[in-house]
């Protein structure tokens, strides 16, 4: 062994090799109890941040555990092909390199170019995890749009749609008009701001009046622009002012539209004026208002986000109605969204119709990839009704089948299915899977695995002209089959039989109900053991918390706080960390800000401490479900603990070379210190089992710490020191055991 520790010099050599040795496959002894792990598959366009490291280290650590018991191990690896994020990364690609757009490439030739793209550019994740020193199955490495999981996912959709668990439905869905996608709850970014309350006068018809002799309703509102889709007002049934209204009607105003005062909890007596506009098509509070109150839908917007010319007015089930008319005043139309803002209260003041306008802090949601607001927006969509499958997998983790870690998890767990809402999961992209759906001309729908499938299902000859739905599917649906398409579903293959259900999944909170419920899910009702009995995707699921900075922020670009993991490993200078932290910024104005903080907090740069000190102090700190507070003196400190280690290890080698040491039969001659140590290594690998068979990676962690720096180190190896020097002087063979 080199003399100084170098782990730039040891860590890659010795990963490689023992990756050629194959020593992270499954050993293949069906007799032995299997384990395993299913990497969460991070997206193709990513790399590696802190959250990847916390995550991995620990799956690392239960994978090595097990497979060193002499288990059957898998830990399988993969990535999710991350529909918006890569269709949106090529898009930028080909606008810079080539002044060119998607369309002017048409689909075909586009979806090549990503495929191009990913086999370019889209391994950085996994090198990283190799520079990590996960001990994965490289060669059972998975994408999700491989054949065989595409396969899988049309298996999974078709079925579903002949069970009448799937179907194309009109209603109300996250929108981004710039990407013009609907988007999941968690790509909606919730910003705080300054805006405002505008308090509109809308006229009561057929003479009524208020408790107060009005003529009218003051209707609060932070989005004026929507009242062209109003179709009714709502007040608490238990208000005073306006309980003897209900059922009654305003005259809206700008369209003369009758629509109707109803009664419904959620206008709130103490906010605002205690009236609320009712703008089913543009609200989703609203959208459940109008379904209680069989409230005809309007909408006004087109998918950029602009006035339309003419309304589309739907009833409660989404059909086209003519119960309103679709017309949309001139000055209006075509109008962009918040231009029409202005535009519509500038002529409600003139009408004599605004009263007035207060300052109102508002929560905005915003689209994390777009970037604009999101609007909520009536669409034709694809849904999985999502009660039935929810209903096996709450079972499942009421009667222990799935156990969370910690366990409180499984009350953030059961409030969401217990409540849950039908799955929308087509997205209006190019990239992901495309749903296996076609039609005719007279819109009738077929679904199937191919459109050879689905005429010769239908006997539809050639001279039927069948076109290919436009949308692909969320990437959680295919993410949600991970555990078990993986292992080569819908074939019973023997991976799939001595790996499925896996052991166990690691998962940040975030994401309980939109990968691991939904996993539960699919899994349960599609996979049964040999009974028929629905079987669980995994049988634990270790919930962690957010890696933070040292001052307990969340770790963000607009905040200059990211630490990559592999700067620590391999170090940076402070100029190419400045770089890194303020480049391409989105909000260039902070970048001083950003400058000096790094300046102050690294003035050096970071030093480089290797892959086994980052990974021991993730271990380290890793307190069972809660975030962390990133610390740099822990990490210099483990650093000196590898370095002791290394230390330690080079003394013991240069001092029982060519001895016997007991492994091949000799004599063994104990002394008090060797029986000491041995009796404190044999309390601690009890102890250290202990902690990891109950998820305590953190006391884990200090245990070997405690155990190799302050017994063996520092009392063992010191108290060896004159016996081996006595030995080594007096030229004696004497077998001295102690190692």
């Amino acid at each position: 062994m080199e003399k100084t520790y170098n782990p730039q010099d040891i860590e890659q050599p010795l990963y490689e090799h023992w990756e050629k040795q194959g020593y992270f496959k499954p050993n293949g002894d069906e007799s032995k109890e299997s384990f395993c792990i299913m990497i969460p598959p991070p997206n193709v366009t990513g790399s590696l941040h802190m959250g990847h490291a916390f995550q991995q280290t620990i799956m690392d650590t239960m994978i090595r555990y097990q497979r060193m018991q002499g288990k059957n191990t898998l830990w399988q690896a993969g990535t999710d092909h991350a529909g918006i994020a890569t269709q949106m990364v090529v898009e930028r690609k080909i606008a810079a390199e080539e002044g060119k757009t998607r369309h002017d490439y048409g689909r075909d030739a586009f979806i090549d170019k990503i495929w191009q793209w990913k086999a370019e550019s889209g391994g950085t994740i996994t090198r990283q995890m190799r520079r990590l020193g996960n001990s994965v199955d490289w060669e059972r490495e998975r994408f999700t749009m491989d054949e065989g999981l595409s396969n899988a996912v049309k298996e999974v959709f078709v079925r579903l749609y002949k069970e009448d668990l799937i179907y194309r439905g009109k209603r109300l869905v996250n929108w981004d008009p710039k990407l013009r996608t609907a988007i999941s709850d968690l790509e909606v970014e919730n910003r705080e701001s300054k805006g405002s309350m505008w308090h509109i006068r809308y006229p009561l018809a057929d003479g009524a009046k208020t408790a107060d002799g009005k003529d009218y309703l003051v209707v609060a509102t932070t989005r004026p622009e929507t009242i062209l889709g109003d179709t009714g007002v709502a007040v608490n049934p238990e208000d005073p002012r306006y309980k003897d209204l209900i059922g009654k009607f305003v005259i809206l105003p700008l369209v003369d539209r009758r629509i109707p005062i109803v009664g419904d909890e959620h206008a709130d007596m103490e906010k605002g004026t205690g009236c609320v506009k009712i703008t089913p098509a543009h609200d989703f509070n609203d959208y459940e208002v109008g379904r209680r109150h069989a409230l005809p839908m309007i909408n006004i917007l087109t998918f950029d986000g602009d006035i339309r010319e003419t309304a589309e007015v739907y009833d409660t089930k989404g059909e086209e109605s003519d119960v309103y008319s679709n017309a949309i005043p001139a000055e209006f139309q075509k109008l962009e969204r918040f231009a029409a803002r202005k535009a519509i209260v500038a002529a409600i003041d003139a009408m004599g119709l605004l009263e007035e306008i207060k300052p109102h802090d508002l929560t905005v949601p915003y689209g994390d990839r777009g970037g604009v607001v999101i609007e909520p927006m009536l669409t034709d969509q694809w849904y999985v009704r999502a009660d039935v499958l929810a209903k096996p997998a709450v079972e499942a983790v009421e009667n222990g089948d799935i156990q969370f870690v910690p366990k409180q998890y499984e009350n953030m767990y059961f409030s969401w299915m217990r409540d849950i809402q039908d799955w929308c999961i087509s997205r209006q992209l190019w990239w992901g899977h495309r749903i296996p759906a076609w039609y005719d001309n007279d819109g009738n729908v077929y679904v199937g695995r191919t459109e050879e499938e689905v005429r010769s299902e239908n006997n539809l000859g050639a001279d039927v002209a069948l076109r290919q739905d436009e949308d692909v599917l969320d990437t959680w649906f295919s993410s949600a089959l991970w555990t078990f398409s993986t292992l080569g579903w819908p074939e019973n293959t023997d991976a799939l039989r001595q790996f499925h259900p896996t052991s166990v999944m690691v998962s940040g909170f975030d994401i309980i109900f939109f990968w691991i419920a939904r996993m539960i899910m699919m899994t349960m009702h599609f996979i049964k053991d040999e009974n028929g009995k629905p079987q669980v995707p995994f049988h634990t699921v270790y919930m962690t918390g957010l890696i933070r900075d040292d001052e307990g922020q969340k770790m963000s670009k607009s905040k200059g706080n990211v630490i990559d993991p592999l700067d620590m490993v391999d170090g940076i200078s402070l100029a190419d960390l400045l770089e890194k932290r303020t480049g391409n910024m989105m909000q260039p104005q902070l970048a001083e800000k950003i400058a000096k903080r790094t300046e102050k907090q690294f003035p050096d740069g970071i030093e480089p401490h290797g892959t086994d000190a980052l990974r021991f102090t993730l271990a380290a700190l890793a307190s069972t479900g809660r975030d962390i507070n990133w610390d740099m003196k822990r990490l210099e400190g483990y650093r000196n603990f590898c370095n002791k280690l290394w230390n330690a290890s080079r003394f013991v080698l240069m001092n029982t070379e060519d001895q016997d040491c007991g492994f091949n039969g000799g004599e063994k001659t104990l002394s008090l210190a060797d029986r000491w140590i041995l009796a404190e290594f044999n309390q601690t690998t009890k102890a250290y089992r202990e902690a990891l068979d109950n998820f305590r990676f953190d006391i884990a962690a200090g245990i070997l710490y405690e155990f190799t720096w302050n017994q063996f180190c520092d009392w063992y190896l010191e108290l060896t020191k004159p016996v081996m020097n006595g030995v080594l002087s007096l030229n004696c063979a004497a077998p001295v055991t102690r190692w």
